[in-house]
């Protein structure tokens, strides 16, 4: 284990040439970022953040959409050991007529409430995505905060002058901890949140995200991975306010952040990101700095997260053109959260 580990860390690969590890270790003058940490904070964090919203969702917005009329369903599925073994099993109708008493209407009207009964009510997903609103709230204002006063904010060339040798302040280190913690139960929760059509680009999104701020982290990329973080956090949450706004059926307000989230995904994620950060790690750090195998890996997730931006740029744009026609907001990304509440 130690000699693939030695072979997967090997310097010439992830710091630039002439640098080692053991170059940039904290001292007295540079607080560089210790590798230990990835794997004692973010995690753990990520489990507190789980169990904080599960107890905020039930406490606070839970009761909050039931102030606004929102209910859980009840619906009524009579108890069949059979059929709840088959529906479990996925088995096919004609599967199931085999060995039931019931007949074929019978047996699909069964599965149908069955099947509606596993689905999220409205207000399981006004309390998720209010949850999310707050998480992607508080990134944005505390990724502000963090760098208004940084150097690299200003001045994107200052993320490479000097590389590796960059020390970090106790702000960056918290906001890049809990950023990255925040990815990790993102990571954790699509498991058992409401399913999405894009669930697989969401999970390629938070598996591509964390090992860009895990590796960044590792070779002390920290300013250029502060300005990703908080470039992907600024349009969410007014995505989040307008499906929350949609549930209550404030849909005026729903349009409204709609088209705010539009606006600032595309300026953000589709003109400053390649225009200013992409610029910056392509074509300006080569000329900066003498290139090493981790531009190359970094350059190549950053592109992934690229490609990304522009499939769901084409869903925004889908649901954009769909509410000018039908002049009611959906969300085409998502299977189980563009329908409605199904009736009691």
């Amino acid at each position: 284990m130690g000699g693939f580990l030695n072979w997967f860390w090997n310097p010439r690969v992830w710091l630039p040439p002439g640098t080692d590890w053991k170059d940039i270790v904290p001292n007295e003058k540079v607080n560089y970022t210790r590798f230990e940490d990835l794997y004692v904070y973010p995690i753990p964090f990520a489990i507190c953040i789980i169990i904080l919203r599960f107890f905020v969702e039930r406490l606070v917005f839970y009761p909050l959409g039931e102030a606004y009329g929102l209910t859980k369903r009840r619906i009524l599925v009579p108890p069949n050991p059979y059929l709840e073994r088959h529906y479990k099993l996925k088995s096919s109708v004609d599967v199931i007529l085999k060995k039931s008493d019931l007949d074929k209407s019978q047996v699909l009207a069964w599965l149908r409430k069955r099947k509606r009964l596993d689905k999220p009510s409205t207000l399981d997903k006004f309390s998720e995505c209010s949850w999310r609103f707050t998480c992607y709230a508080i990134s944005v204002l505390v990724g502000i905060w963090t760098l208004y006063d940084k150097p690299w904010f200003s001045d994107i060339n200052k993320c490479w002058y000097d590389f590796p040798h960059h020390s970090i302040d106790n702000d960056v280190w918290w906001y890049y901890m809990l950023g990255s913690a925040f990815y990790w139960s993102l990571m954790i929760s699509q498991f058992f949140d409401v399913q999405r059509k894009d669930w697989g680009q969401m999970c390629l999104h938070h598996m591509t995200t964390i090992a860009l701020l895990g590796f960044s982290w590792t070779c002390n990329m920290i300013r250029m991975g502060t300005l990703v973080l908080l470039l992907h956090d600024i349009a969410d949450p007014f995505l989040e306010l307008a499906k929350t706004t949609r549930y209550i059926g404030f849909h005026r307000a729903c349009d409204w952040f709609f088209g705010t989230f539009a606006i600032l995904f595309i300026i953000t994620r589709l003109i400053i990101y390649p225009g200013v950060i992409l610029k910056s790690t392509m074509y300006e750090a080569p000329m900066i700095l003498p290139m090493f195998a981790a531009y190359y890996i970094f350059n190549s997730m950053l592109l992934i997260l690229l490609g990304l931006h522009v499939f769901w740029t084409y869903f925004i744009l889908k649901v954009a053109v769909k509410a000018l026609r039908s002049g009611q907001v959906d969300d085409a990304r998502s299977s189980s959260e563009t329908s409605g509440e199904e009736s009691s």
